[in-house]
């Protein structure tokens, strides 16, 4: 009952975690009320639940993601210095994927498996000419982007494969419009 219509107790994401790891995706978003409470939580490995008075132990490892520049929030006030540190243990950078563009294949093939799955379809693959527009693409959106514009060919797809009119019009646009390929007349 610690507020209206809280009428059972439930865990949390910390509690939930127990034993294992628990993911914190866009941890630069995060605002500083909150960041202080899961530093504190990292500190003393415990929490108090919302309108309790016992402290739970919990056992956790933390992983956490962002687009931001941390170190660079720190400085502007906008992300907790202590709380930088704590989850500054091991950093894993990686670049954006318009800066690995031999990625975007093995992505794509990935994608096209999962939306096949959900929407119950069997669409084989990516015609050559729909590749080389996933390719030519910068994703500004990065992988959530080329996921999306890969579930909305697939919803759109009326044949064995996936053809640029099939991808959202900015992606096929950006083939049309590059630069033929070196060698070409």
């Amino acid at each position: 009952g610690a507020f209206t219509s809280a009428v059972g107790r439930r865990k949390g994401k910390f509690e939930l975690a127990h034993g294992g790891t628990l993911f914190l995706d866009e941890i630069g978003d995060m605002p500083l009320p909150t960041q202080a409470k899961i530093l504190r939580a990292l500190q003393e490995r415990s929490f108090e639940r919302v309108g309790g008075d016992e402290k739970i132990k919990v056992d956790v490892r933390v992983i956490c993601a962002t687009n931001r520049n941390l170190e660079e929030a720190v400085e502007k006030g906008g992300f907790r210095k202590d709380l930088f540190y704590r989850i500054n243990a091991l950093v894993i950078e990686v670049p954006p994927l318009r800066e690995r563009k031999e990625d975007v294949a093995q992505l794509a093939a990935h994608f096209l498996a999962c939306a096949n799955r959900e929407e119950k379809r069997q669409v084989r693959g990516f015609s050559p000419a729909a590749m080389d527009a996933l390719g030519a693409h910068s994703w500004p959106g990065n992988v959530r982007e080329l996921e999306h514009a890969v579930q909305r060919a697939v919803l759109v797809c009326d044949q064995d494969e996936i053809q640029p009119e099939h991808l959202p019009a900015g992606v096929s646009r950006t083939a049309s419009s590059a630069p033929p390929p070196a060698g070409t007349d």
